[in-house]
């Protein structure tokens, strides 16, 4: 089977397209990637080092939340398309909704990690104002839908939203996202510390609850404080002085494993969050999850994380206190965490599910020719 398979190198879609990429090859798939949003640096594509039957095709397209999109979409779907027609591939995977309305007769498959008024709704509490370019947006995003043979989600919430907010897939889907717990070192001494991972523009990741009370142990905050999209540049609200906080910005997947290693707990704060693959991430590296109490951490996390209650500062750093003050406990909802990763949360997994969905798709595809 040739799959061909877009992805955006600014998000966390890149390492999920990471390991489904690396899985599918290995499991002698052929893989065509093309990516959008930015050319990736030679970090961000070392892993392609070495893998058989992998072509990719870097771009630099505005991904389709962003306001100046429109400018673009024409012509990177032609590029698209003429990707397409040159390679002849047996099935799309589409981790943008844009290209589901894609001109060319390959059945394909609509991936809905996240969208922006599924995001606006969790952050602010209601639907956004009608504009021209939400119009736009929203026509994109219903068209994709509406012309995959198949949507797929990363969780029942999420494909829950896609159909209350956009519009019903003929055939919908939840496969859960997944790592490979290679990557992650659960096995050294924990550091009696939290971890919070997050863009710290984005509202959605709310890591600035962390900010809101003192805590009796260092706290150490990772991510991007420059958002992609000059639309969206503003103040963070996250100015503070106090001793036991680190703001470490960006870091490499390499000082990701060291700090996940290191750390006692993670805090999982998001008010929207799709999936998450930092909260899978920690807990394969052994660490307690401290979470929100919103739908989608329920549902992937269920009893195995330690939840605060939803969007609450105060609930957060009571849910630290008490766990960085009792070993005995929040070593146990870190061994928690780590089975139900290991359980549910493997690359492995996610590999699994996909091809069974390609297999099925391409059975149908048979059928009907």
């Amino acid at each position: 089977m040739h799959v061909l398979m877009t992805a955006d190198t600014i998000g966390g879609v890149w390492t999920y397209a990471q390991e489904l990429v690396t899985g599918l090859v290995r499991n002698g798939v052929r893989v065509t990637l093309v990516s959008f949003g930015e050319i990736p640096s030679a970090e961000q594509t070392d892993w392609m080092e070495g893998l058989p039957n992998l072509e990719f095709h870097p771009t630099a397209f505005r991904l389709e939340w962003m306001h100046e999109a429109q400018q673009d979409l024409s012509e990177s779907s032609a590029y698209l398309a003429s990707v397409v027609r040159e390679v002849k591939p047996d099935l799309l995977h589409l981790n943008q909704y844009c290209y589901g309305n894609l001109p060319v007769a390959v059945p394909r498959i609509v991936v809905a990690h996240s969208d922006v008024v599924s995001w606006w709704v969790s952050v602010h509490g209601e639907e956004p104002k009608e504009t021209e370019w939400l119009r736009w947006y929203r026509d994109v995003v219903t068209r994709g839908l509406a012309h995959a043979n198949a949507v797929v989600a990363p969780s029942q919430w999420m494909l829950d939203a896609i159909v209350r907010l956009h519009t019903k897939p003929a055939r919908g889907e939840v496969i859960y996202n997944g790592r490979n717990p290679v990557y992650f070192n659960p096995h050294i001494t924990k550091e009696n510390s939290v971890l919070s991972v997050g863009r710290l523009w984005d509202g959605g990741k709310q890591v600035s609850l962390l900010t809101q009370h003192d805590h009796p142990v260092p706290v150490c905050i990772v991510g991007s404080e420059r958002h992609p999209d000059t639309m969206f540049r503003g103040d963070l609200g996250l100015g503070t002085a106090r001793p036991e906080f680190d703001f470490c910005g960006p870091q490499s997947p390499a000082q990701l494993q060291q700090l996940y290693a290191r750390a006692g707990i993670y805090a999982a704060t998001s008010k929207y969050e799709p999936f998450g693959l930092a909260p899978v991430e920690a807990a394969l590296s052994r660490c307690a999850i401290i979470a929100n109490d919103i739908p989608s951490f329920q549902e992937i996390w269920g009893d195995a994380a330690y939840f605060f209650r939803r969007n609450s500062g105060e609930s957060l750093a009571y849910a630290i206190g008490r766990l960085s003050s009792d070993v005995q406990l929040c070593r146990t909802y870190a061994n928690l965490a780590y089975d139900r990763a290991r359980e549910r949360f493997t690359a492995t997994q996610m590999v699994e599910n996909y091809m069974r969905l390609y297999g099925a798709l391409a059975t149908r595809e048979a059928a009907v020719a």
